[in-house]
């Protein structure tokens, strides 16, 4: 499957806790197929969505107002952009709160992976 670049497509993401999502790109429902999707947006440039489809995922056309960039789930990539959006400092803070460390070796990371578990849980 190619990606889909450079075109502008009406997009509407609706996501809650225990609801599921809404996934429509020019009125067409797509949520059946997307594993996992990512917003972004710099400062520059207007909104992009990437949509993480299931394998075999055929497509539909596409026309709107965001760039949308349709690829094959990967988790690698939703692990990468999971950690891309950690904030270091925030990690830090709540390692360190945690009441769970042992002052045994290695307690950080194991305080890292698990506070990085529980974000990825809630999210």
């Amino acid at each position: 499957m190619s990606s889909t670049h450079g075109e502008h497509r009406r997009v509407r993401i609706t996501a809650a806790p225990n609801d599921g999502a809404v996934i429509e790109i020019d009125g067409h429902d797509v949520a059946s197929s997307v594993e996992a999707y990512r917003i972004t947006q710099t400062v520059d440039e207007g909104p992009e969505v990437t949509l993480y489809v299931q394998q075999g995922w055929r497509g539909l056309e596409f026309d709107g107002l965001a760039e949308v960039v349709v690829e094959p789930s990967d988790v690698r990539q939703v692990v990468i952009g999971f950690l891309d959006a950690v904030d270091w400092r925030r990690l830090d803070e709540a390692v360190l709160d945690r009441d769970d460390l042992d002052g045994q070796p290695g307690e950080l990371t194991r305080g890292m992976l698990a506070q990085l578990r529980e974000w990825a849980a809630s999210a």
